[in-house]
């Protein structure tokens, strides 16, 4: 690549940014992220502002630009404050296959290692390089979800998968 990915968490002053490619990201795969473009595009700048703050994203940042995104968060409540979730992981397609989501997954784990013992995803089924880029990092499958999402009258199933920082302490 010309120039150099900064990996960085994004905060609310990124929000617009971080609208643009959730937005781009619902166009091109809303079954990738159990939304739509259309609910979303409703949304003001301030509600993804909010989402940041609530929030650990980290962003893909190439020449100024957004290219790259990934969340994670806390679950709620006592029984739950243990684990994390990682979502709306995506890259911009013309960036795909640079490393990129590697270097979020990466990054989004250093966080999550801080603060759970073990961090969930679900991710398509059929998703096969997000799948092995998941288990390159050391998450493990432990279910599937028919029929998860629905569009355009198309069914997807996801696969439920989980990495425990204690059986996996050193897993970069």
């Amino acid at each position: 690549m010309e120039h150099e990915v900064i990996i960085r968490r994004l905060r609310s002053d990124d929000a617009p940014a971080f609208r643009k490619i959730r937005l781009d990201a619902l166009k091109v795969a809303p079954e990738l992220l159990r939304s739509t473009f259309e609910l979303e595009d409703k949304l003001d700048v301030e509600w993804f502002a909010g989402r940041l703050e609530d929030a650990h994203v980290v962003g893909a940042i190439r020449n100024g630009e957004l290219i790259g995104m990934a969340g994670f968060s806390i679950q709620q409540g006592q029984p739950n404050l243990h684990k994390g979730r990682l979502w709306g992981m995506f890259v911009q397609p013309s960036f795909r296959n640079l490393g990129i989501g590697r270097l979020m997954l990466s990054a989004i784990l250093d966080i999550a290692r801080e603060s759970v013992e073990l961090i969930q995803l679900s991710v398509v089924k059929d998703n096969w390089p997000a799948r092995k880029l998941y288990e390159g990092f050391g998450f493990l499958a432990f279910g599937v979800e028919q029929k998860a999402s629905k569009y355009n009258e198309k069914y997807y199933d996801e696969t439920l998968m989980a990495i425990d920082f204690g059986s996996h302490p050193n897993v970069t």
